[in-house]
């Protein structure tokens, strides 16, 4: 090693750093942090705890959904999709029945259905509120008993489709209603279910200081990295012109 090491300074430095680093990593991969019913946490597992939390209590949407749901109360539709998931269908058709549409027919996954889609929509914005504020119970009631992620997927594999077949239909409007629904009352529910949603203002010096770490950590390893090949003599050098 010493016929290796061209510079020791450095390379004892860069040494320190990375031994150093391996020490702190170990440690944020180790359950140090308290967590939630007595359970202890990685660093890893914590902060990525910590930015859900925050990314929750920054997508609630649903207030904005259901106002644009307002202007499309009474209004008719007539359509006919088929669910990429075949064995959501029942529950689809159950869910559709249940939101007033009639008649609804199935064949297979294929379903065709006439109902009011202001009513239609209202219905699944409310089991995505729902979901939001963690009562998968309430949504399990609502359907029949059905688990309440399985009721948010049978929603959205029903309504994704019905989004090409309103814009068939000419029917631009109801069929960006129909998206919003989706991505900011459905999905969101669906994905942040079971998390608690927090503030980003109450936790502000957290995340500030997450954020620092991560890049004093960065900086800490490539420094590291930087040290030991300077120590080595592995550095680059400049081009001479001639």
């Amino acid at each position: 090693m010493a016929g290796i090491v061209r510079n020791k300074k450095p390379f004892l430095k860069g040494t320190a750093l990375l031994g150093s680093f391996a020490v702190l990593f170990w440690l944020i991969l180790t359950p140090l942090l308290p967590g939630e019913h007595g359970q202890r946490l990685t660093g890893l597992q914590y902060a990525d705890k910590t930015f859900n939390e925050l990314s929750k209590g920054s997508s609630y949407f649903i207030p904005a959904v259901r106002e644009d749901i307002v202007p499309l109360m009474g209004s008719v539709v007539s359509l006919r999709v088929t669910l990429q998931r075949p064995g959501l269908a029942p529950l689809a058709q159950s869910l559709l029945a249940g939101a007033g549409a009639s008649p609804v027919e199935a064949q297979g996954a294929t379903l065709a259905f006439t109902g009011d889609l202001g009513r239609i929509l209202l219905a699944a914005t409310d089991d995505a509120d729902l979901l939001y504020r963690n009562d998968g119970q309430a949504v399990s009631d609502r359907s029949g008993g059905a688990p309440a992620l399985e009721v948010a997927s049978a929603w959205w594999y029903l309504l994704k489709p019905c989004i090409q077949e309103l814009q068939k239909q000419q029917r631009v409007a109801d069929a960006k209603a129909v998206d919003q629904v989706l991505t900011r009352a459905i999905e969101p529910g669906n994905n942040f279910y079971g998390i608690e949603p927090a503030d980003m203002s109450a936790h502000i010096l957290l995340v500030c200081g997450l954020l620092a770490f991560y890049v004093l950590y960065t900086l800490w390893y490539g420094f590291g990295i930087y040290e030991i090949f300077e120590g080595l003599g592995l550095v680059a050098a400049g081009h001479k012109e001639n």
